[in-house]
């Protein structure tokens, strides 16, 4: 029997195949080439700036390209081929395999002769953890920051000088991003952008209260006086001067209402002794009707010392009586096209102290105590909106609280007026209205003559320039007396003032006034003379410095009348 049996055979057959695999097995092992899934640049994760920087490099190198391309095709632009189409962004089209290696991190691998290589599968990153990806971001933003600081241009502007045609897309809002001036100034808040420049930085704020705002000013300071109480033989003293003015106005949307005050109070220090003290508040309130119709209310009061200049003179006063003046309005306007017509009703009483002598005792003021009603009917025609002419009426009655005086005379009398004017309207040029005419008053008692004379009124406002005001106002009033067989007078009084801001913390004004009484029934005559100057100068807007000049004269053609007054004051004025 020859041969081996059929069961050895195929032990031996079998080895040899272990053997064959087993060979093959280490012989791959040992092969030198890596896998495609070992290439380190493809391991961890990939920084932002990293991708960036990848980014710049291709489109530089594609830029200079695209520059020796046009150069060598300048001269055969007409035979030139069609360019190659170039994508918009670097790698949205697959580079072709003989393309170089441009050591980018997005380049394929290179070709080996691994036999496993034919379809590769990258082995995709591990995600990092918070902890890890936190200090990444913080380490990707200071690297950006750097490159950012080390070039000049913005990477949209850098890109497109480079290449108009592969430009980054731009963002949103790169429309109003704008390159920094290293020279320009510090941006201002934001709070503080809009802010409108004062026009008045030195004007009090105000306090406000209810539905009014209220703006009070306090001024104290001392006062040298040649004639402390303004007398024929005042005396000299240094007083002390506290004066309280204050101004409120409401912000109701569609009326309006007006409240003005002052109260003066003097005190001597040294010298010719004096107490005195003057107050006057007044309040204005318009109504819009139906209609077209306005009314207009006004009411006033006021108690001051009668003034040295008063034509009635108590002989042995130790101070001149007081005397408090309670006013009030009441006017309803309505325009019909051009025309004006305001009808207006006022009630004026008056109430004297009585007067102290210097022997003792008192001497009564009642016999003068009176009170004026009158009723004024306006008509006007608006030639244009700057000035409108206008012609007034007035009838009144003055009635005496005692019928006869003490001397057996019945001074209540009847009034009758007429004046014609012009309102103008000029905005802040000019403003206000003057009037001329004739005014008369018929006492009841035949023995006393009429009071009548011209009359002269003015109340106008001009701004020649910014911070100059120029006003002037005229008044003439009709004084009653309780002297013997006399009727009263006829006052005239008339006022300049001007101011202007020298600075806007210093403020300059002046005054001019000038009066003439004419006394009827005799040739007497008084002219009373004043001049006034004065400056303010705002530390800040709560507190400034006052100071003012005055001087006043008094001449007349009757005995004990005359008498020259001059002032110095000098003070704080406080304003919250």
């Amino acid at each position: 029997m020859s041969g081996a049996p059929p069961e050895k055979k195929r032990r031996r057959y079998g080895k040899a195949v272990c053997a064959l695999l087993l060979a093959t097995s280490v012989f791959a092992l040992l092969r030198p080439a890596q896998p495609y899934a070992q290439v380190t640049e493809l391991r961890g994760e990939i920084s932002e700036s990293a991708i960036l920087d990848d980014q710049q490099r291709k489109t530089r190198q594609l830029s200079i390209a695209q520059d020796q391309t046009a150069q060598a095709g300048a001269t055969t632009q007409s035979t030139a081929p069609t360019p190659t189409y170039q994508p918009a962004s670097p790698g949205a089209v697959r580079d072709d395999d003989a393309a170089p290696a441009t050591g980018s991190i997005f380049d394929p691998p290179e070709a080996t002769n691994d036999p496993f290589a034919d379809a590769p599968v990258p082995v995709p990153p591990r995600r990092p953890s918070s902890t890890t990806q936190g200090a990444a971001d913080q380490d990707e933003a200071a690297e950006t920051q750097a490159a950012t600081a080390t070039t000049a241009p913005t990477d949209d502007e850098d890109t497109a000088e480079t290449d108009p045609i592969n430009s980054r897309a731009v963002t949103i809002d790169s429309a109003d991003r704008q390159q920094l001036d290293p020279g320009a100034e510090r941006a201002e808040a934001i709070e503080g952008r809009d802010r409108r420049a004062e026009d008045d930085p030195f004007a009090a704020t105000g306090i406000k209260l209810g539905s009014f705002v209220i703006r009070p000013t306090l001024e104290q300071g001392l006062t040298a006086s040649s004639n402390a109480d303004s007398s024929t033989e005042g005396k000299p003293a240094l007083l002390s001067e506290t004066a309280l003015r204050f101004n409120a106005v409401s912000d109701w949307r569609e009326n309006s209402a007006v409240i003005d005050g002052y109260g003066i109070f003097l005190k001597t220090i040294s010298g010719d002794e004096v107490q005195e003290a003057r107050g006057r508040v007044d309040g204005t309130l318009n109504v819009d009707l139906d209609n077209d119709l306005r009314a207009i209310a006004r009411l006033g009061y006021e108690a001051a010392p009668e003034s040295a200049s008063s034509p009635v003179v108590i002989e042995g006063t130790v101070e001149q009586p007081v005397r408090q003046t309670i006013d009030g309005s009441l006017a309803v306007e309505k325009d019909a096209g051009k025309m004006r017509f305001a009808l207006t009703g006022a009630v004026e009483h008056d109430i004297y102290g009585d007067a102290k002598l210097s022997t003792g005792g008192t001497l009564s003021q009642k016999d003068r105590d009176s009170t004026l009603y009158s009723a004024i009917l306006r008509t006007g025609y608006e030639i244009s909106p700057a000035i409108t002419p206008f012609t007034e009426v007035e009838i009144g009655r003055r009635v005496y609280d005692l019928r006869v005086d003490s001397n057996g005379f019945e001074r209540s009398s009847t009034r009758l007026g007429v004046r014609a004017g012009a309102e103008l309207d000029l905005g802040e040029k000019l403003a206000g209205e003057f009037s001329a005419g004739w005014l008369r008053e018929a006492i009841d008692d035949d023995r006393l003559p009429a009071i009548s004379g011209a009359t002269v009124n003015a109340d106008l406002r001009w701004s020649p320039e910014r911070g100059t005001t120029i006003g002037l106002t005229g008044e003439t009033i009709v004084e009653g007396t309780t002297t013997a067989d006399e009727s009263g007078d006829i006052l005239y009084s008339g006022l300049l003032t001007a101011e202007r801001e020298i600075r806007a913390n210093l403020i300059g004004n002046a005054a001019l006034g000038v009066g003439w009484r004419d006394y009827v029934g005799s040739d007497g005559h008084d002219l009373i003379l004043s001049a006034e100057a004065g400056l303010t100068w705002w530390l800040n807007r709560y507190a400034g410095l006052t100071t003012r000049a005055r001087t006043e004269k008094q001449t007349s053609n009757i005995e004990g009348r005359d008498y020259t007054a001059h002032s110095i004051f000098v003070g704080v004025t406080l304003q919250p």
